[in-house]
């Protein structure tokens, strides 16, 4: 019997997860009212809870609240991946969501209990 070597059982967690959380993204979305055409995040923390932090928040990526990154650098990660990073298409984190996202991400504070808030 063959044994499965740590790195190939990280990138399943974290290919688990960007799965679910995809899922569970488009599954609590808010409905569009406008356009009838799909969804849209109510805002960048939305965005954040329902995809990013199931990686960010447990540690499985690192942290990315509370450090000022640039909105252009946390766009081209989105997009392009980098290591165990997916790559999110268009059509998983739309334009309007990755700029919402963005702009939580790299505005987003350090709170004095180690956490980051908005």
């Amino acid at each position: 019997m063959k044994t499965i070597g740590h790195n190939a059982v990280v990138a399943c967690i974290v290919t688990a997860g960007v799965v679910i959380g995809s899922y569970a993204a488009t599954a609590g979305a808010a409905p569009n009212e406008g356009s009838g055409s799909g969804f849209v995040w109510k805002d960048g923390a939305e965005v954040y809870s329902k995809v990013c932090a199931y990686c960010h928040e447990a540690k499985v990526g690192p942290t990315i609240r509370g450090r000022r990154l640039d909105p252009l650098y946390i766009r081209y990660m989105v997009r392009n991946g980098n290591r165990a990073m997916p790559a999110f298409r268009a059509a998983e984190i739309d334009e309007e969501a990755l700029t919402k996202v963005a702009e939580y991400v790299s505005k987003s504070e350090i709170d004095r209990s180690g956490g980051a808030t908005q």
